[in-house]
């Protein structure tokens, strides 16, 4: 029986340990996305812009 109560306690121990280290690992920036914005010009759309330059071009070869 008080090898249960051991066994119990080093488990909390083991994770409120790793629980720590996880809030630490956050906090520090382990977390933080650093590729992704760099890749996120490459994939700008903004669909109003595109749509306008779309329409100036078909207007122009019209007219011509």
């Amino acid at each position: 029986m008080e090898v249960i109560f051991m066994l119990i306690g080093f488990s909390l121990l083991v994770a409120l340990t790793f629980l720590g280290l996880f809030f630490w690992a956050v906090r520090d920036g382990q977390y933080d996305d650093g590729y992704t914005p760099a890749l996120r010009i490459l994939f700008d759309n903004d669909s109003s812009e595109t749509k306008k330059e779309s329409k100036n071009t078909t207007t122009k070869i019209n007219e011509d």
